[in-house]
């Protein structure tokens, strides 16, 4: 799977977010669903424009973005 054929960056569409490729569907939105619990096939009817490899795709983007970012952790 190459995640990054299927997001986008323009700073034209949803001000430069991530989204999934000829929508303006932002993929933090299919985390969002995904750490609610839905499942692939509860987001592609919630958002039938999209298939499970953009869900994929978000999934494996949010990973690569992550992995070389400094993330600061939370005050307990």
């Amino acid at each position: 799977m190459v995640y990054y054929k299927r997001i986008e960056i323009n700073p034209q569409i949803m001000l430069g977010k991530p989204v999934i490729k000829g929508t303006r569907i932002p993929v933090y939105i299919i985390l969002n669903l995904l750490g609610d619990g839905y499942n692939v096939n509860q987001i592609i009817k919630e958002y039938p424009d999209l298939t499970q490899k953009d869900i994929l795709a978000a999934l494996k983007f949010a990973a690569k973005t992550t992995k070389f970012e400094d993330l600061t952790p939370t005050p307990t």
